[in-house]
């Protein structure tokens, strides 16, 4: 369903209204008391600038106005909304893997929601802008936490909704402070290759042959592939 964007209240002018009411000196009866002035409306620039469309020209506005023309879907409020979120979200990402991964594997962005980060990181939140323009286009760090994962020569992208995991040969790396970090290599058969429970670590590597059949990991925290 799509989302509507919500639309400013027009700026009203300031209306000012002068009622001057005087009285005669007559000869005692009152003399008759002066008509009301008529009202004078007096509008400020500023609201006179931004009424023409009941929405004020700003970057935020604007590209708010553009995505819509344009007829891209989003299930946000705004599509600025969208951008501010996804532009809030990836320093903390970036402290557990690579942001770029978690905006592709884990938010899925559909086919309009990346037109709409495309156009809308770089006016509104240009520090990311460049991050989230590789990560769209396939160029980010895959990373691999606590599971079982299928070697295959040419792994398939992550599906969070799948059981099944794959990770291709090469060599990984963990690092920081890990306890009880425990990791095998396995044949396809499930016959232990190699393995390792380390107690305390700071840096652990493993090397993941093509003919390995599955390779577990739990407690080691992240993995990225060095080489």
């Amino acid at each position: 369903m799509r989302a509507m964007r919500r639309v400013g209240a027009l700026a009203a002018g300031v209306v000012a209204v002068a009622l001057v009411a005087g009285c005669s000196q007559g000869d005692g009866d009152g003399g008759d008391a002066k008509a009301p002035e008529p009202a004078v409306t007096s509008t400020s620039p500023e609201s006179s600038a931004s009424a023409g469309d009941g929405d004020p020209h700003t970057p935020v506005s604007d590209f708010n106005r553009m995505v819509d023309e344009k007829g891209w879907e989003y299930e946000y409020e705004t599509p600025a909304a969208y951008v501010a979120d996804i532009c809030e979200s990836l320093p903390d990402q970036a402290k557990y893997g690579d942001p770029g991964e978690w905006l592709v594997v884990n938010q899925k962005p559909s086919a309009d929601e990346k037109k709409i980060l495309l156009a809308g990181m770089p006016k509104l939140c240009p520090k990311w802008a460049g991050t989230v323009k590789r990560a769209l286009a396939g160029d980010y760090t895959r990373t691999y936490s606590d599971g079982t994962y299928v070697v295959k020569a040419h792994p398939k992208e992550r599906d969070l909704d799948s059981d099944v995991q794959e990770i291709g040969p090469g060599s990984y790396r963990t690092s920081g402070d890990l306890a009880d970090c425990y990791w095998e290599r396995t044949t396809k058969s499930g016959e232990i290759i190699a393995n390792q429970f380390a107690t305390s670590a700071q840096s652990i590597t493993v090397t993941i042959a093509v003919s390995d059949g599955q390779f577990t990991t739990r407690d080691c925290g992240t993995w990225r592939q060095v080489k």
